[in-house]
């Protein structure tokens, strides 16, 4: 589904990632770790298209180059990002927004009482408050409940390429255990895939056969199993890797 090619970040003359080569198929978990500021977030942008980083190499998408695509025709292909503080959009409701994302992609004509039956189905889903289908986005919002805004959103617009940067941030126990099982449940029933920044050791875990990448110095140093992910978080990243960091 995704395969990155050489791929190099910068942003005016710092270079965050250099040469990195990754690939993810249909209905697989990867996870992406590394100490802060090493440039995790910063790729999940660059996939997304943020005009901000600058890149070399090449973003393919289900066979499609898309190095040089606008973030709206990335989205419309199928990729969706959640980043790790979901911004606020003042004078635009969730109902607004998606029923114009959802009539983009369908190119239907969207029938605003189903599709607000739809909503209110997802909200039950995530445990959100229904009063949220009709509020600006994010706007007065927690932490928790800006992550579950996403979620039904995601739910919405059915993406193929999931990307979540530190989707754990700000939640509570249950919040927690609520979006992992939500995100499961979207594996079962599409065929996706996640790309997870995470230092979570339950996300790894409600994962088990997925991969994980270590970033650090620019550079992808170690793949592998979820093992590996949870050795780091139970020993650190310097007990692991040693002199590689």
């Amino acid at each position: 589904m995704l395969k990155l090619e050489n791929l190099s970040i910068k942003v005016q003359d710092k270079i965050l990632i250099d040469n990195l080569n990754l690939e993810i198929n249909t209905n697989e978990v990867h996870f992406i770790m590394g100490k802060n500021g090493i440039g995790k977030s910063s790729i999940a942008k660059t996939i997304m298209g943020d005009p901000n980083y600058n890149c070399s190499g090449k973003i393919i998408f289900n066979g499609e180059n898309i190095t040089n695509l606008s973030i709206d025709k990335r989205a419309n292909l199928g990729i969706y990002l959640v980043n790790q503080s979901p911004m606020a959009i003042e004078g635009v409701t969730n109902a607004e927004m998606l029923r114009l994302a959802y009539a983009n992609k369908t190119k239907e004509n969207v029938n605003i009482f189903s599709f607000n039956k739809k909503l209110a189905d997802i909200c039950e889903m995530l445990e959100l408050d229904k009063k949220f289908i009709h509020k600006e986005i994010n706007v007065n919002c927690s932490g928790g409940e800006r992550k579950k805004i996403e979620l039904m959103h995601m739910w919405v617009i059915e993406p193929q390429l999931i990307i979540l940067d530190e989707i754990d941030s700000g939640l509570d126990v249950d919040a927690q255990k609520l979006v992992e099982n939500n995100l499961q449940q979207y594996l079962e029933t599409h065929d996706a895939s996640l790309l997870i920044i995470t230092h979570s050791k339950n996300l790894l875990e409600s994962f088990p056969n997925s991969q994980v990448h270590v970033i650090d110095n620019q550079k992808l140093i170690k793949s592998g199993d979820v093992s590996l992910g949870l050795s780091i978080i139970n020993e650190g990243f310097k007990n692991i890797f040693g002199n590689l960091l």
